[in-house]
């Protein structure tokens, strides 16, 4: 990443950049999903290191000689960090407006506005699950959170120096022990309870950067550990602990918690051991070695978007020797910009410091602009496509009181469709199938299915709600009550036989209602990518086994355990798949749009036109 180089006038070591090929290769190979670099993302973490090692030593160095200017160091930053990132940021433009959903383009927008803003960490950190979460690879600039990690790290470190200098190496090297030892704890801690935050953040970073600080430190005042045979064996292990943790780790590691500790404290070895005459530095010294580390900078910036970019383009059918070859590109990609951009700005000849930090300025206000531009026209694109049930009173979005606050209309009788923000979604088409003096109640609550007994769910409230609905529906009048959800979810995760037995609870409490009609409809057809990118590149039908929001394994069959739950109980089950979708060679085809009009908003929730679609289907059954 953007550490410090031979450039900011340190003496060259050839094996630190040899160790940057070491680093990089993992995270490139790791966001491609090659199963034997599993732990590849500690590459971040060596980089950490790095960085941590290399700014300490030019700063220590330049304030022990008196000349240590704040500004000098800035513009250092600026001409090795901002030109290779601004030029990948400006050429994923064309590709994220011309490739991505509404939604993602709304992302993508964010993330133009916190890397040019350094907060992308923040941002990930807010936005996500987490940085090993499924979607977290289709976003083209994910990896950045981790300059902005390193960008905070430049302000807030340099600063620390400058106000601590005068009390002397000893207390400087107490004070950053406290920290290192509190960030380390409270990232253990937080790996396990707050994993998402502790991966992003600075504070449960900066333990990572500060054992390169401790080399730094160590190497400033100390020679080199004079015996060949300790540095032999020292740089080994310290090789090993890398590997170790490239091979070992994977996404369910708890990270950066003590694990963290085996790739960081394996970098620091290197850095302290891998002398000249080392196997190890021989082996980082080598020239192609080398020269992947010189361009490696380049090439952690243009990796991820290759491979985010090419995953959205041709919807997830990426083979694993199409995503091999994207990473090689990248070390090509990396090459034009290093020898290109990097290089040219890093010459104080070409571009003096007033142009450097005047591009900086304009550049950072440009892609901040371009930023909140896709913001705002994504957002409106995306509101053309939701239903207007799912803006307003008629959906709930949180852990709170549904009755009166959801219901678009107060009717104790007529029809009342229950259900989560499917639901919703196909509300609006229902309520056409009926006069305007049938009254239509709707209570909906996100990520709720009209399930009891749902003990894991997105709200912590969703059976305390659907029991409170049950007790309504027993003090009125309705004469038919329809059912539709997502029934299978992420969020509330069942076995097959889980399913069949809470829905024969649920069943068995509707059947207690006198003179009521039960309907349930069934799932509607599931996408893997939003419909607005499945529509640019494939045709108007799919198959559903191609374009499926669920791994097989996953799913269960709900057609059919609710066809046999027909037999034993009094309700009308509608199969959406089986009314809409057609069979073709053992596969299954369904609408994505109709008459160049979209039937779905995103995975699975209906647009207003798929409302009305769905309905002319379900007409005859619920009528």
């Amino acid at each position: 990443m953007g550490v410090a180089s031979c450039a900011d006038g340190m003496k060259y070591r050839a094996e630190i950049d040899g160790l940057r090929a070491l680093a990089v290769f993992p995270v490139i190979f790791f966001h491609a999903g090659l199963e034997w670099f599993s732990g590849g993302f500690v590459g971040v973490d060596i980089f950490f290191v790095i960085s941590g090692y290399l700014i300490t030593t030019i700063i220590i160095s330049e304030m022990a000689e008196g000349n240590f200017s704040i500004v000098n160091f800035y513009e250092r930053r600026a001409r090795r960090i901002l030109p290779a990132l601004f030029f990948v940021m400006a050429v994923c433009l064309p590709f994220a407006w011309l490739w991505l959903s509404p939604s993602d383009l709304i992302d993508f927008g964010q993330s133009l506005v916190a890397v040019s803003t350094f907060s992308s960490n923040i941002l990930f950190w807010m936005e996500s699950g987490g940085y090993f979460d499924t979607a977290a690879e289709l976003k083209p600039l994910l990896h950045t959170w981790s300059l902005a990690v390193e960008e905070q790290y430049y302000v807030l470190f340099p600063i620390f120096l400058f106000l601590t200098w005068r009390l002397g190496i000893r207390w400087i090297l107490i004070l950053l022990s406290l920290v290192f030892f509190v960030s380390l704890v409270v990232a253990q801690w937080g790996a396990y309870n707050k994993p998402s935050a502790t991966f992003f953040l600075l504070p449960t970073r900066g333990w990572e950067l500060l054992v390169g600080v401790f080399a730094a430190f160590y190497l400033k005042y100390n020679t080199y550990l004079k015996s060949h045979t300790f540095n032999q064996v020292l740089s080994l292990l310290g090789f090993s602990m890398i590997v170790y943790s490239i091979v070992s780790f994977d996404d369910s590691t708890p990270f950066p918690s003590l694990y963290a500790l085996i790739p960081t404290l394996g970098t620091g070895l290197l850095i302290l051991s891998a002398v000249p005459k080392t196997f190890i530095h021989k082996l980082l010294s080598l020239k192609p070695i080398v020269g992947i580390g010189l361009v490696s900078y380049s090439a952690y910036l243009w990796h991820q978007p290759l491979l985010a970019f090419a995953r959205h383009r041709l919807l997830g059918e990426t083979s694993e020797a199409l995503l091999i070859a994207l990473c090689f590109a990248a070390l090509g990609m990396a090459w034009f910009s290093w020898h290109f951009v990097e290089k040219p700005f890093r010459s104080t000849q070409i571009f003096k410091r007033k142009t450097v930090f005047a591009l900086s300025f304009l550049s950072t206000l440009i892609f901040a602009t371009m930023g909140w531009y896709l913001i705002h026209k994504s957002i409106s694109t995306e509101n053309n496509w939701s239903s207007d049930v799912r803006q307003h009173e008629c959906l709930l979005q949180g852990d709170e009181e549904i009755v009166h606050a959801v219901s678009c209309f107060e009717a104790k009788d007529g029809v009342l469709l229950w259900g989560d923000s499917h639901a919703a979604s196909l509300s609006i088409g229902l309520r056409e199938l009926y006069a305007e003096e049938t009254p239509f109640t709707q209570l909906t609550q996100s990520a709720c299915p009209p399930i009891l007994d749902i003990e894991v769910g997105l709200r912590k409230t969703c059976d305390q709600i659907n029991r409170r609905i049950l007790n309504e529906v027993e003090k009125s009048n309705y004469s038919k009550i329809i059912l539709h959800a997502a029934w299978v979810h992420p969020h509330y995760p069942m076995s097959k036989e889980e399913f069949k037995q809470k829905m024969i609870l649920t069943l068995r409490a509707l059947q207690k209602l006198n003179g009521v009609q039960v309907f349930i409809i069934g799932n509607v057809p599931r996408w893997s990518w939003h419909p607005y990118q499945i529509g640019k590149f494939e045709e108007d039908y799919l198959t559903i086994s191609q374009f499926q929001y669920y791994e097989d394994k996953t799913v269960f069959d709900v057609d059919e355990i609710m066809v046999g739950l027909q037999r034993d109980y009094d309700f009308e089950y509608f199969s959406v798949i089986n009314s809409i979708c057609t069979y073709s060679n053992e596969k299954r085809y369904c609408p994505l749009r109709l008459s160049n009009r979209y039937l779905y908003k995103d995975w699975g929730h209906l647009t207003r036109y798929g409302s009305d679609f769905v309905a002319s289907f379900l007409a005859p059954v619920i009528n």
